[in-house]
Protein backbone atom coordinates (compact mmCIF):
# COMPACT_ATOMS: atom_id res chain seq x y z
CA UNK A 1 0.00 0.00 0.00
CA UNK A 2 1.46 2.93 -0.97
CA UNK A 3 2.24 5.66 1.92
CA UNK A 4 0.68 8.96 2.20
CA UNK A 5 2.27 11.53 0.39
CA UNK A 6 2.11 13.85 3.56
CA UNK A 7 4.01 10.86 5.47
CA UNK A 8 7.08 10.79 2.39
CA UNK A 9 7.09 14.51 3.03
CA UNK A 10 8.07 14.36 7.01
CA UNK A 11 10.10 11.64 6.56
CA UNK A 12 12.47 13.36 4.08
CA UNK A 13 12.42 16.43 6.28
CA UNK A 14 13.76 14.41 9.41
CA UNK A 15 16.45 13.10 7.16
CA UNK A 16 17.53 16.20 6.04
CA UNK A 17 17.67 17.10 9.55
CA UNK A 18 19.85 14.39 10.82
CA UNK A 19 22.36 15.32 7.96
CA UNK A 20 22.79 18.85 8.57
CA UNK A 21 23.40 18.02 12.20
CA UNK A 22 26.39 15.97 11.64
CA UNK A 23 27.75 18.12 9.41
CA UNK A 24 27.17 20.92 12.09
CA UNK A 25 29.14 18.72 14.91
CA UNK A 26 32.11 17.34 12.93
CA UNK A 27 33.09 21.06 11.03
CA UNK A 28 33.32 23.32 14.51
CA UNK A 29 36.44 23.81 15.87
CA UNK A 30 37.96 21.53 18.20
CA UNK A 31 39.15 23.52 21.48
CA UNK A 32 42.09 21.20 22.72
CA UNK A 33 43.32 21.31 26.31
CA UNK A 34 46.54 23.57 27.23
CA UNK A 35 49.71 21.33 26.92
CA UNK A 36 51.52 21.69 30.19
CA UNK A 37 55.17 23.15 29.88
CA UNK A 38 56.08 20.39 32.50
CA UNK A 39 55.18 18.20 30.65
CA UNK A 40 57.23 18.89 27.58
CA UNK A 41 60.13 16.65 26.36
CA UNK A 42 62.84 19.44 26.21
CA UNK A 43 65.05 18.87 29.16
CA UNK A 44 64.22 20.62 32.58
CA UNK A 45 65.89 24.60 33.81
CA UNK A 46 66.72 24.78 37.30
CA UNK A 47 64.19 27.28 38.63
CA UNK A 48 66.96 29.08 40.64
CA UNK A 49 69.19 31.13 38.54
CA UNK A 50 72.09 32.65 39.43
CA UNK A 51 72.56 36.71 40.68
CA UNK A 52 73.99 37.86 37.60
CA UNK A 53 74.07 41.37 39.29
CA UNK A 54 78.30 42.53 39.38
CA UNK A 55 79.91 42.14 42.59
CA UNK A 56 81.37 45.44 43.96
CA UNK A 57 84.86 45.32 44.23
CA UNK A 58 86.58 45.11 47.18
CA UNK A 59 87.95 48.36 48.54
CA UNK A 60 91.57 48.90 48.17
CA UNK A 61 93.13 49.15 51.72
CA UNK A 62 95.19 52.57 51.47
CA UNK A 63 99.10 51.81 52.59
CA UNK A 64 101.13 55.00 53.12
CA UNK A 65 104.16 55.09 50.65
CA UNK A 66 107.59 53.83 52.54
CA UNK A 67 109.65 57.37 53.08
CA UNK A 68 113.31 57.13 51.96
CA UNK A 69 114.98 56.83 54.88
CA UNK A 70 112.55 54.25 56.70
CA UNK A 71 114.90 52.15 58.99
CA UNK A 72 118.35 54.16 58.24
CA UNK A 73 119.55 55.70 61.52
CA UNK A 74 121.37 58.53 61.08
CA UNK A 75 123.70 60.61 64.04
CA UNK A 76 124.15 63.91 63.69
CA UNK A 77 127.23 65.33 65.77
CA UNK A 78 126.39 69.45 66.56
CA UNK A 79 130.35 70.11 67.08
CA UNK A 80 131.40 71.65 70.39
CA UNK A 81 129.33 72.36 73.59
CA UNK A 82 127.04 75.14 74.79
CA UNK A 83 129.81 75.70 77.69
CA UNK A 84 133.50 75.13 77.90
CA UNK A 85 135.39 74.54 81.14
CA UNK A 86 139.20 73.80 81.55
CA UNK A 87 138.32 69.92 82.26
CA UNK A 88 137.52 69.67 78.49
CA UNK A 89 141.45 70.34 78.17
CA UNK A 90 141.67 66.76 79.53
CA UNK A 91 143.30 64.19 76.60
CA UNK A 92 141.52 61.64 75.19
CA UNK A 93 142.37 59.10 72.58
CA UNK A 94 141.69 60.74 68.65
CA UNK A 95 143.10 57.29 67.10
CA UNK A 96 146.11 56.22 65.06
CA UNK A 97 147.66 56.31 68.64
CA UNK A 98 147.01 60.01 69.69
CA UNK A 99 145.26 61.57 71.85
CA UNK A 100 143.61 65.30 72.05
CA UNK A 101 141.72 67.69 74.09
CA UNK A 102 138.28 65.95 75.13
CA UNK A 103 136.89 69.26 73.13
CA UNK A 104 137.70 72.50 72.01
CA UNK A 105 135.42 75.72 72.79
CA UNK A 106 134.71 76.53 68.66
CA UNK A 107 134.86 79.89 66.68
CA UNK A 108 132.64 82.73 66.56
CA UNK A 109 131.22 85.62 63.94
CA UNK A 110 133.34 88.71 64.94
CA UNK A 111 129.89 90.12 65.69
CA UNK A 112 129.78 87.45 68.31
CA UNK A 113 127.45 84.64 67.43
CA UNK A 114 129.42 81.58 68.92
CA UNK A 115 130.00 78.66 66.74
CA UNK A 116 128.48 75.86 68.98
CA UNK A 117 125.00 77.74 68.42
CA UNK A 118 125.33 77.89 65.08
CA UNK A 119 126.00 74.17 64.94
CA UNK A 120 123.42 72.98 67.15
CA UNK A 121 120.28 75.53 65.04
CA UNK A 122 121.81 73.90 62.36
CA UNK A 123 121.93 69.95 63.78
CA UNK A 124 118.34 69.93 64.80
CA UNK A 125 117.04 71.59 61.08
CA UNK A 126 118.97 68.74 59.52
CA UNK A 127 117.34 66.07 61.76
CA UNK A 128 113.49 67.19 61.20
CA UNK A 129 114.68 66.82 57.80
CA UNK A 130 115.61 63.66 57.92
CA UNK A 131 112.71 62.46 60.33
CA UNK A 132 110.19 63.56 57.77
CA UNK A 133 112.02 61.34 54.99
CA UNK A 134 111.61 58.23 57.90
CA UNK A 135 115.08 58.20 59.55
CA UNK A 136 115.47 57.46 63.01
CA UNK A 137 118.25 60.48 64.41
CA UNK A 138 120.21 60.44 67.13
CA UNK A 139 122.53 63.66 67.91
CA UNK A 140 125.29 63.62 69.92
CA UNK A 141 124.83 66.04 72.70
CA UNK A 142 121.38 66.92 74.05
CA UNK A 143 121.34 70.42 74.58
CA UNK A 144 123.10 73.67 73.34
CA UNK A 145 123.71 75.12 77.48
CA UNK A 146 125.85 72.36 78.71
CA UNK A 147 129.35 70.13 78.79
CA UNK A 148 128.42 67.44 75.94
CA UNK A 149 130.85 64.40 75.37
CA UNK A 150 134.31 64.41 74.55
CA UNK A 151 135.27 63.67 70.96
CA UNK A 152 136.24 59.90 71.37
CA UNK A 153 132.38 59.46 72.50
CA UNK A 154 130.49 61.36 69.62
CA UNK A 155 131.69 58.29 66.98
CA UNK A 156 131.17 55.55 69.48
CA UNK A 157 127.31 56.82 69.58
CA UNK A 158 127.39 56.08 66.23
CA UNK A 159 129.40 53.21 66.07
CA UNK A 160 127.05 51.44 69.05
CA UNK A 161 123.70 52.65 67.39
CA UNK A 162 125.41 50.40 63.81
CA UNK A 163 124.39 54.31 62.41
CA UNK A 164 124.23 54.24 58.21
CA UNK A 165 126.12 57.37 58.81
CA UNK A 166 127.60 59.88 61.07
CA UNK A 167 127.59 63.84 60.37
CA UNK A 168 129.47 66.20 62.21
CA UNK A 169 128.48 69.78 61.87
CA UNK A 170 130.95 72.57 62.23
CA UNK A 171 131.87 76.11 60.96
CA UNK A 172 135.53 77.62 60.66
CA UNK A 173 137.37 80.46 62.13
CA UNK A 174 139.75 81.30 59.77
CA UNK A 175 141.22 84.66 60.08
CA UNK A 176 143.13 85.15 56.16
CA UNK A 177 141.40 87.48 54.15
CA UNK A 178 138.75 86.40 51.86
CA UNK A 179 139.04 83.20 52.97
CA UNK A 180 135.33 81.73 52.56
CA UNK A 181 133.44 78.89 51.89
CA UNK A 182 132.54 75.54 52.95
CA UNK A 183 134.68 72.44 52.80
CA UNK A 184 133.92 68.77 54.11
CA UNK A 185 136.43 66.66 55.89
CA UNK A 186 136.91 62.67 55.93
CA UNK A 187 139.60 60.94 57.80
CA UNK A 188 142.13 58.28 55.67
CA UNK A 189 143.09 56.38 58.86
CA UNK A 190 139.56 54.88 60.33
CA UNK A 191 139.02 51.92 62.77
CA UNK A 192 136.45 50.73 60.04
CA UNK A 193 139.11 50.06 57.23
CA UNK A 194 139.22 50.81 53.87
CA UNK A 195 136.00 50.23 52.83
CA UNK A 196 134.17 52.47 56.02
CA UNK A 197 137.12 55.35 54.47
CA UNK A 198 135.95 54.75 50.78
CA UNK A 199 132.34 55.20 52.02
CA UNK A 200 133.13 58.21 53.84
CA UNK A 201 135.06 59.66 50.82
CA UNK A 202 131.67 59.15 48.83
CA UNK A 203 129.60 60.35 51.34
CA UNK A 204 131.57 63.76 51.48
CA UNK A 205 131.56 63.77 47.86
CA UNK A 206 127.60 63.66 47.75
CA UNK A 207 127.50 66.42 50.60
CA UNK A 208 129.92 68.66 48.28
CA UNK A 209 127.67 68.08 45.27
CA UNK A 210 124.50 69.09 47.46
CA UNK A 211 125.85 72.46 49.32
CA UNK A 212 127.21 73.83 46.33
CA UNK A 213 123.66 73.33 43.93
CA UNK A 214 121.35 73.93 46.49
CA UNK A 215 122.79 76.26 48.71
CA UNK A 216 124.33 79.84 48.61
CA UNK A 217 127.74 78.70 50.15
CA UNK A 218 130.61 78.28 47.80
CA UNK A 219 133.10 75.87 48.12
CA UNK A 220 135.92 77.10 50.33
CA UNK A 221 138.47 79.39 48.55
CA UNK A 222 141.57 78.63 50.85
CA UNK A 223 140.98 74.61 51.88
CA UNK A 224 141.22 71.87 49.40
CA UNK A 225 142.94 73.26 46.85
CA UNK A 226 139.50 74.28 45.15
CA UNK A 227 138.21 70.95 45.59
CA UNK A 228 136.45 71.52 49.20
CA UNK A 229 137.48 68.12 50.22
CA UNK A 230 140.08 67.69 52.91
CA UNK A 231 141.64 64.39 54.19
CA UNK A 232 142.93 64.23 58.21
CA UNK A 233 143.96 61.91 60.35
CA UNK A 234 143.60 63.58 63.50
CA UNK A 235 140.11 64.42 64.21
CA UNK A 236 139.09 61.36 66.63
CA UNK A 237 135.08 61.78 65.91
CA UNK A 238 136.37 60.61 62.27
CA UNK A 239 139.15 58.54 63.17
CA UNK A 240 137.26 56.56 65.81
CA UNK A 241 134.56 55.78 63.80
CA UNK A 242 133.67 52.22 61.48
CA UNK A 243 130.61 53.69 60.31
CA UNK A 244 130.45 56.65 57.65
CA UNK A 245 131.04 60.03 58.72
CA UNK A 246 132.19 63.31 57.44
CA UNK A 247 133.38 66.43 59.43
CA UNK A 248 131.75 69.26 57.49
CA UNK A 249 133.11 73.30 58.29
CA UNK A 250 129.61 74.81 56.87
CA UNK A 251 131.85 78.08 56.03
CA UNK A 252 134.20 80.38 57.41
CA UNK A 253 132.75 82.53 60.70
CA UNK A 254 135.03 85.07 60.23
CA UNK A 255 134.00 86.11 56.77
CA UNK A 256 131.02 88.72 56.56
CA UNK A 257 129.06 87.33 53.77
CA UNK A 258 129.37 83.80 55.60
CA UNK A 259 128.45 85.08 59.02
CA UNK A 260 125.44 86.78 57.59
CA UNK A 261 124.34 83.50 56.53
CA UNK A 262 124.99 81.19 58.95
CA UNK A 263 122.49 83.91 61.30
CA UNK A 264 119.71 83.28 58.63
CA UNK A 265 116.85 80.20 58.94
CA UNK A 266 116.10 80.03 55.54
CA UNK A 267 119.77 79.74 54.82
CA UNK A 268 119.76 76.90 57.86
CA UNK A 269 116.88 75.01 55.80
CA UNK A 270 118.79 74.78 52.77
CA UNK A 271 121.34 73.30 54.47
CA UNK A 272 119.51 71.23 56.22
CA UNK A 273 117.88 69.91 52.77
CA UNK A 274 121.06 69.51 50.93
CA UNK A 275 122.51 67.67 53.28
CA UNK A 276 119.47 65.19 53.79
CA UNK A 277 119.29 64.70 49.80
CA UNK A 278 122.96 64.08 50.42
CA UNK A 279 122.65 61.68 52.93
CA UNK A 280 119.33 60.28 50.44
CA UNK A 281 121.40 59.79 48.00
CA UNK A 282 124.40 58.15 49.31
CA UNK A 283 121.96 55.38 51.26
CA UNK A 284 120.43 54.99 47.82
Amino acid sequence: MRPPRSALLTVLLLATGLFAGCQAASGAPTTSAPVSVAAASTPSVATTMPDTSATPAPTPTATAPTKPLAGRTIVIDPGHNGVWTRRELRKVPSGNGRTKECNSSGTATNAGYPEHAYNWAQANALARALRARGATVRLTRPDDHGEGPCVNLRSKLANDLRADALVSIHADGNLSRGARGFHVIHSPTMTGGTKVEQKSLALAKQVRHALETETPMPRSTYVGGGTALDSRNDLGTLNLSDRPAVMIEMGNMRNATDAALFGSAAFRAKVATALADAVQTFLG
